[in-house]
């Protein structure tokens, strides 16, 4: 099977024009390879290291870190430094229960407000979803493919929070999304796949029309998930910031 489609498959920002500037691109680079798990969680990362490498001062490399601790994805605590998040095992359940009220929501805002054309959209984009799972077994050792797997599930569930018209829910969704992709990068290799025809049984209850049926159908969908999740998560014991840099600058 080919991979997935690439304007389906990225979590990532566009790439800005000429405007862009260097605090933007920082943000950018450092965002991704978490995402990608390059930097994964408890990771310390060093503004000095992070500015020699990406050819620019302190200045833009400390901004974005600082918008990326807003966002979630790192946390930094003082005269030890900034690392990678790790959520812990009551954190992930809780991450889950807010996932699950904002996709609830707009799970609801789509069966009432989907056109036909919105419609087969969803369903095509869930037959394709669905055989990229079924295809996962056979990418095990690539960690390229698992990423954009992964990224064109989630663009799946934000194109869903599009098309029910609500910015604000999508903006919600794609943080949690986002806090929760970096975590799995460490266990996503780790998880079972899924069951034949999981996606395309979601998008089949959001396109009835029904919304009950699509609220009940999103929410098993993140139950589900969660608790295969649970199974492989691990309480963090710190370690990592005991083995971080006294001043990560």
């Amino acid at each position: 099977m080919s991979d997935p489609e690439p304007e389906q498959s990225s979590v990532l920002p566009p790439v800005a024009g000429a405007e862009d500037t260097l605090a933007q691109r920082a943000y950018r680079l450092v965002r991704e390879r978490v995402l990608k798990g390059i930097y994964p969680p408890g990771a310390a990362l060093s503004r000095r290291r992070l500015a020699d490498e990406f050819g620019m001062s302190l200045l833009p490399v400390a901004e974005a870190l600082q918008r990326l601790v807003n966002d979630g994805l790192l946390e930094s605590r003082p005269r030890v430094g900034t690392r990678v998040r790790m959520l812990r095992r009551d954190e992930i359940r809780d991450r889950y229960t807010l996932r699950e009220a904002l996709e609830s929501q707009s799970a609801r805002l789509f069966a009432q407000r989907a056109k036909a054309r919105d419609k087969a959209e969803i369903l095509r984009l869930a037959q394709k979803l669905d055989g990229l799972y079924a295809d996962w077994e056979s990418h095990d050792a690539d960690a390229d493919y698992r990423f954009s797997v992964r990224q064109f599930h989630v663009n799946f569930h934000l194109r869903i929070a599009e098309i029910a018209g609500s910015p604000l829910l999508r903006f919600a969704i794609e943080r949690e999304q986002d806090l929760l992709f970096s975590w799995l990068s460490d266990t996503a290799a780790q998880i079972h796949p899924l069951p034949p025809h999981y996606h395309s049984e979601l998008a089949e209850s959001l396109c009835s029309g029904e919304l009950n049926r699509a609220d009940e159908a999103i929410r098993h969908h993140i139950r589900y998930a969660l608790e295969e999740l649970l199974k492989f998560a691990e309480e963090p014991n710190g370690s990592r910031w005991r083995m971080a840099p006294r001043r990560a600058e």
